[in-house]
C-alpha cells in the first residue's frame, strides 16, 4: 500500500516561506522518484518539483531560485522548502510518486499566498 502524508501548508504573506513535508514508506522512498505537483482552482494539477533517490531534481520554471526539493533518508521524508513566495503559488500542494507506472497522491495541504 501506497501512502503519502503530506504538512506544512498555510497562510503566509507574499514574499515569505513555508515548507512542506511528505512522509512515505522506506521501500517507497528508497526506490522510485518523489515529487510535488499543485492544483489552482479551475486549473489543471502541475508538476513543480522532484526529487530521485539518487538526490537528482528537478524544478519548473516558474519556481527555479524559490524553492528547493530535499530528501531526509533518516526519515522517509521529502521536503520542498518555499521562498519569495507569491500570490499565484496559491494551490493545494500534493505529493506524488509513481510505482509500477500508476501515479499516486497525498491528501494534498492548501497554500495560500495573501498579496
Amino acid at each position: 500500500q501506497v501512502q503519502l502524508v503530506e504538512s506544512g501548508g498555510g497562510l503566509v504573506q507574499a514574499g515569505g516561506s513555508l515548507r512542506l513535508s511528505c512522509v512515505t514508506s522506506a521501500w517507497i522512498f528508497r526506490t522510485v522518484p518523489m515529487g510535488w505537483c499543485r492544483q489552482a482552482p479551475g486549473m489543471q494539477r502541475d508538476m513543480v518539483a522532484s526529487i530521485s533517490p539518487d538526490g537528482g531534481s528537478f524544478y519548473t520554471d516558474s519556481v527555479k531560485g524559490r524553492f528547493t526539493i530535499s530528501r531526509d533518508n533518516t526519515k522517509n521524508t521529502v521536503y520542498l522548502q518555499m521562498n519569495s513566495l507569491r500570490p499565484e503559488d496559491t494551490a493545494v500542494y500534493y505529493c506524488r510518486v509513481e510505482v509500477m507506472g500508476r501515479p499516486y497522491w497525498g491528501q494534498g495541504t492548501q497554500v495560500t499566498v495573501s498579496s
